[in-house]
């Protein structure tokens, strides 16, 4: 969606979708109905497939999964999980998925050319297809009906301000999956709001240690950092690490939530936290397939349905700390 919408029509479209996602699940609350029989309307069970490009230990996926889960709990709908962080590999998967005739697919574009393949074979076996969180801007030419997440661009672009605001002068941006349209986009926004110097330090994501041990060489290597942003909760707490272990002066910024990350918030040791709602991706993202089959419609109307970001920073994160407590926020 880079490039097509203004900031303002983009933070507008968020508003009304998630408007719409509450109204959504209002609706499917009420009616006099007994929680346990299947809502009016519902029509045959429907087993729904999402493949995404998550790494082992990546807690953001947890989040996405429990929203969808709650809404194939409430829409009646078989949910199947499945995830690999390479992209030939997470096509294997939705392939696998195809096989088992599910009635639809969730699925990431963090390597969009390496699911153009499946996806086309998704299309023609009229299986529909929903993206979320990564590939806003291939979904559509992928095939996807819709497309939940945010608008990576403008989430790096208040990302860099965040920074700005905190003092930093250099900062690192620490890409944890190289090749990720996503991860890339952050930074490059990032890089326009910033002002100043901002580094993209590749690290391998799948390996913890082997992050730390890069962030700290290159604090030790050069002691005018004074910033660093993450792109995903788990690496913001190795950050922190590493600042401690070097004696640096960094501050610590990052994309994502979790439990771990609003306590870091509130001590200090994390200065603010870019989220994008990824309880809000899964949820929807179910909705929106059971929609379609039931009622043939369409969220979004062909444009992503922004969920995010939202920027949390000590002053607000004690209003989160209950959600992010029971896994959602």
């Amino acid at each position: 969606m880079r490039g097509v919408f203004a900031r303002g029509t983009s933070r507008g479209l968020a508003v009304l979708a998630a408007a719409g996602l509450l109204a959504l699940s209002a609706c499917s609350s009420s009616g006099g109905k007994k929680s346990e029989e299947t809502p009016e309307g519902a029509g045959p069970r429907l087993k729904i497939a999402m493949v995404t490009h998550s790494g082992a230990g990546d807690t953001f996926w947890d989040i996405v999964q429990k929203g969808a889960k709650a809404a194939a709990a409430k829409d009646n709908v078989e949910f199947l999980y499945s995830a690999d962080p390479d992209g030939g590999k997470q096509a294997q998967l939705v392939q696998a998925a195809l096989d088992k005739k599910v009635d639809g697919i969730i699925v990431t574009l963090a390597k969009p050319d390496a699911m153009k393949d499946v996806l086309a074979r998704a299309a023609a076996a009229k299986v529909p297809v929903v993206s979320i969180n990564s590939g806003a801007e291939e979904s559509a030419k992928l095939g996807a009906v819709a497309h939940f997440g945010q608008d990576e661009s403008i989430a790096g672009e208040a990302a860099g301000t965040e920074l700005a605001k905190i003092g930093a002068k250099k900062a690192l941006c620490v890409v944890h999956e190289q090749g990720n349209v996503g991860l890339e986009d952050r930074c490059a926004g990032a890089k326009k709001t910033f002002g100043g110097d901002l580094e993209n330090l590749f690290v391998q994501g799948t390996n913890m240690p082997e992050v730390k041990s890069s962030i700290t060489a290159k604090l030790q290597a050069d002691k005018s950092i004074d910033g660093i942003l993450t792109l995903g909760a788990p690496f913001a707490a190795t950050a922190v690490d590493a600042v401690k272990e070097t004696g640096s002066k960094a501050k610590v910024g990052t994309f994502d939530l979790n439990k771990d990350l609003i306590a870091s918030i509130n001590s200090g040791a994390i200065e603010f936290a870019v989220d994008q709602q990824p309880y809000l991706q899964g949820y929807g993202a179910v909705d929106e397939l059971w929609l379609l089959k039931n009622n043939g419609n369409v969220l979004g109307g062909g444009r992503p349905v922004l969920t995010g970001p939202a920027i949390v920073t000590k002053q607000n994160a004690a209003q989160l700390e209950a959600f992010a407590n029971r896994g959602t926020r």
